[in-house]
C-alpha cells in the first residue's frame, strides 16, 4: 500500500499518488500561491522543520566534499561509515566520468536508526524521533567529467510532480512529488518485509531504506532523461546543525533585507556573519511577506550559496589543518551519511575535493507553474521535454545514449584499429553540440562511444591517447589533420579528443557536415532527439527585477561569496 504523511508527518495509507492527475498549467509564469500554502495549519515547530530540513543535507555534503584531504589522511576513521546494501541501477557513465546523486533525507534518526539526542531536537525545532519520514527533500546530481574539466551540480526542486519509480506505488502509473519516491518505496518495502516475518528493527529499517534509495535513484534517472546515476550519497537531518556549530561563524550575502516568521529569518542586505542557529533560518526560508515572488526555488539557491560560503569558511578557518576538528567532522559524517555499496569513499573524496578546488557550476532546474494535487499538497508543474533538453545540454551528452555501444561498421569509412577503443570528446570550440556531433560520426566508424562534455574554451584541437590506443589514435589524427600524443592521464584503450576553435572549420567541420556513407550497413543506436531548445541560464545572484524566477534555469559558480535573494 502506498503511504502519505498525516498531519504529524507520519506515513498514512490515505493517499496513493498513482491516482492523482497532473493539474494543467494555468499560468505561463508561476506565482507563489496567495496567502498560506496548504498544510500551514501544522504546528510551528513542524512547519519550521518542513521548511528547513532539506538544507541540512547540502551542508553535510559540502563538508564531505571539502574534507577530501581529511578522508585520505584519516582513512582508518572511515570504518564506521554506513554502506547501503544496494547500488544505483540503470545506465552508467563511461570512462572516468561519474554522476553522483546527493539525497538529503528528512528522517530524524541517524543512519543507524537511532534517535538523536534531545538537545539536538530542541535546537533543530524538529520534534522527536516520532516525527518526520523519508522524503528526499534535497536532490542534487553532481556531474564529474572524466577529463578533469569543470564539474556541474544540478539541483532538482523537491516538489516537482513526476512519474515515480513503480516500487513507490501499488498501482500504475505512479505519480507524486519527486522527493516522495524514497518514502513511498520505504513504506511499501517495510510493510512487505514485516508481513514476511522480518522482526529485527535494524534489518527492517536498512532493507526498507535500500528500497527507498533505489526508487529515488531510478526516479531521478528517468526524470532527467535516462541520465546515468553511478553512485549516491545519502545524508540525514542531524548533520547540518552539528557542522554549522563546528565551523561558525559563516559569511553569507543577501541582495535585500528579508524576514520570515515561519523560519525565524531576519537578515539585512549585504554580507554578514551568522552562527549555527541563524544558518538554520538562512537555509530554511522559503517565503517573505515583502517579496511576493520568493519561492521554494529561492531556498534552493540559498542552500547552494551557503555551500559555497561554507567551503570558503572551512578553508579560511584552518579547520582542514586541525586533526581534532577533522575527526569531529568525520564522526558527524559517519553517523549521518550512507553511500552505495559499490562506492569507494577514498576515491570519491579525492575527486570531490578536486571538484571544488577546480570550481563547479551549480544549477537549479526551472518549473512551469505551481499547483496542488488531489490531496491538497503543493506541487511544481514541470515540462519534462524541457528538463531533458536542459540536462542534456548541461552534461553535454548531445543526442547520444551514453549507455549504448555502437558496433563497428563494415565499410571503407571505418578507422583502422578503432574497434574496442573508447572515444571521449570534450568541447572547447565554442560551438554548442559539436562534441556530440563529432562523436556520433566517429562511433559509426568503429570507436566505442565514451563521454562528451564541455571544457574550457581553447583555440586548437588536441588528440591524446592511453596505452593500447596508439594505432587508432594515429589513424584518427591522420584523418583529422592532427598529431596524436600519448598521455598517462588518459585511460587504457581510450582516446581523448579535445575540440578547439579550429574545429569549426577544416577536416573536423567537414566530418560533421558530411552525411553518413550510404554503404554503411550497421545501424546506429541513439536516444530520441528532442526539438526543445533549452533555455539559457540566468544568474542566481542577480538582484532586484533581474533576480531569477521559478521559470528560470539559474546558475551559480563556486567563486567568492554569492549574494542571493
Amino acid at each position: 500500500m502506498t503511504h502519505a504523511r498525516d498531519r504529524r508527518g507520519r506515513q498514512s495509507a490515505a493517499y496513493d499518488p498513482a491516482t492523482v492527475p497532473l493539474p494543467p498549467a494555468g499560468r505561463s509564469r508561476p506565482r507563489p500561491p496567495a496567502g498560506r500554502r496548504p498544510r500551514e495549519s501544522l504546528g510551528r515547530s513542524h512547519r519550521m522543520l518542513l521548511a528547513g530540513r532539506a538544507a541540512m543535507v547540502l551542508v553535510a555534503v559540502a563538508v564531505l566534499v571539502a574534507t577530501g584531504t581529511a578522508w585520505r589522511q584519516y582513512h582508518r576513521e572511515l570504518n564506521g561509515l554506513t554502506f547501503a546494501g544496494v547500488s544505483p541501477e540503470g545506465p552508467k557513465s563511461s570512462g572516468k566520468t561519474q554522476n553522483i546523486l546527493i539525497m538529503g533525507l528528512d528522517s530524524r534518526l541517524d543512519e543507524h536508526g537511532n534517535p538523536l539526542p534531545q538537545d539536538m531536537y530542541d535546537a533543530l525545532h524538529a520534534g522527536d524521533d516520532s516525527e518526520g519520514g523519508f522524503n528526499s527533500n534535497v536532490l542534487i546530481l553532481v556531474h564529474i567529467p572524466g577529463d578533469g574539466s569543470k564539474s556541474t551540480a544540478i539541483s532538482i526542486p523537491r516538489d516537482d510532480y513526476v512519474t515515480l519509480d513503480p516500487a513507490s506505488c501499488a498501482t500504475s502509473p505512479c505519480k507524486g512529488k519527486i522527493k516522495q519516491a524514497y518514502g513511498f518505496a520505504y513504506a511499501r518495502a517495510k510493510d512487505k518485509l514485516t508481513a514476511a516475518g522480518v522482526k529485527d528493527a535494524l534489518e527492517l529499517d536498512q532493507r526498507s531504506r535500500d528500497a527507498g534509495r533505489l526508487a529515488e535513484s531510478n526516479t531521478v534517472t528517468k526524470f532527467l532523461g535516462n541520465v546515468p546515476v553511478d553512485h549516491f550519497v545519502e545524508v540525514t537531518l542531524a548533520a547540518f546543525f552539528q557542522i554549522a556549530q563546528a565551523v561558525q561563524p559563516i559569511t553569507v550575502c543577501l541582495n535585500e533585507d528579508t524576514s520570515d516568521s515561519y523560519s525565524g529569518a531576519n537578515f539585512k542586505k549585504g554580507k554578514q556573519q551568522i552562527d549555527a542557529s541563524q544558518a538554520m533560518a538562512f537555509v530554511r526560508q522559503r517565503r517573505d511577506p515583502d517579496q511576493p515572488l520568493f519561492t521554494d526555488l529561492d531556498r534552493t539557491r540559498r542552500q547552494q550559496a551557503f555551500i559555497v560560503s561554507l567551503l570558503r569558511q572551512l578553508s579560511d578557518s584552518g579547520t582542514l589543518s586541525s586533526p581534532s576538528k577533522l575527526r569531529s567532522l568525520l564522526d558527524i559524517a559517519k553517523q549521518n551519511t550512507a553511500i552505495d555499496k559499490s562506492m569507494d569513499p577514498l576515491a570519491f573524496a579525492q575527486r570531490a575535493s578536486a571538484l571544488f578546488n577546480d570550481g563547479a557550476s551549480l544549477y537549479t532546474l526551472p518549473v512551469k507553474d505551481f499547483g496542488t494535487d488531489d490531496a491538497g499538497e503543493s506541487i511544481n508543474i514541470v515540462d519534462t521535454d524541457e528538463i531533458h533538453a536542459i540536462v542534456r545540454n548541461l552534461l553535454s551528452t548531445g543526442d547520444s545514449d551514453t549507455t549504448t555501444t555502437t558496433p563497428a561498421p563494415t565499410t571503407t569509412t571505418a578507422i583502422p584499429d578503432a574497434a574496442g577503443v573508447v572515444l571521449n570528446v570534450t568541447n572547447g570550440s565554442g560551438q554548442n553540440g559539436l562534441a556530440a556531433q563529432v562523436q556520433e560520426v566517429l562511433t559509426t566508424r568503429g570507436f566505442t562511444r565514451g563521454a562528451t562534455n564541455t571544457g574550457t574554451p581553447r583555440d586548437t584541437t588536441l588528440l591524446t591517447y592511453g596505452t593500447g590506443a596508439e594505432s587508432a589514435a594515429t589513424a584518427l589524427a591522420t584523418q583529422l589533420g592532427l598529431t596524436a600524443t600519448p598521455s598517462t592521464k588518459v585511460e587504457d584503450q581510450t582516446i581523448q579528443l579535445t575540440l578547439g576553435g579550429d574545429a569549426r572549420t577544416g577536416p573536423i567541420a567537414n566530418l560533421v557536415a558530411d552525411q553518413p556513407d550510404s554503404t554503411t550497413t550497421t545501424p546506429r543506436t541513439t536516444a530520441p532527439k528532442t526539438s526543445t531548445t533549452p533555455p539559457a541560464p540566468v544568474s542566481a545572484t542577480a538582484p532586484g527585477t533581474n533576480a531569477p524566477a521559478a521559470t528560470d534555469l539559474s546558475q551559480m559558480d563556486t567563486g567568492g561569496i554569492p549574494c542571493v535573494r
